[in-house]
């Protein structure tokens, strides 16, 4: 994803055709383009992914129209970040899942479930338990 550009705050109307037209009136050049659209509605999510043959397409591509006006909005164009999963980390290419030679993918180890926070049988109260010997200081002085 390293030539690919992230175009966003599109107007619902945007499809992909229209994306390229206005980069052949600008002479550059794309290798796909990419409307997101919500797979239930169909329906733009109002940004787009552009693929540059280049980085020097990249930055033409992000220089036009970063910030270009477009009906009551300014488009927003930068370099495209890799995808980041629900919990924040960036997605990894799906491949074989590493671990111990042998691993059977579905036997992995489970995390042990009573480390960390208290359960609410295991709690006195609503407060937060402290989680070491600076926050059990600092819950005393309290």
């Amino acid at each position: 994803m390293s030539n690919t550009v992230f175009l966003g705050n599109l107007p619902a109307w945007v499809t992909a055709d229209d994306i390229k037209s206005w980069l052949s009136a600008e002479n550059l050049v794309a290798d796909s383009i990419k409307v997101i659209r919500n797979p239930e509605t169909q329906e733009s999510k109002g940004f787009a992914f552009i693929e540059a043959p280049n980085v020097e397409e990249m930055n033409s591509i992000i220089r036009r129209f970063d910030r270009a006006p477009l009906e009551d909005r300014l488009l927003r164009a930068n370099p495209a970040q890799p995808p980041k999963s629900k919990g924040g980390a960036p997605v990894k290419a799906a491949g074989p899942m590493t671990g111990p030679p042998g691993m059977d993918r579905n036997k992995r180890p489970r995390p042990n479930r009573d480390a960390g926070a208290p359960t609410a049988a295991k709690r006195k109260s609503n407060k937060p338990q402290p989680t070491s010997a600076f926050a059990e200081e600092l819950a005393k002085a309290l």
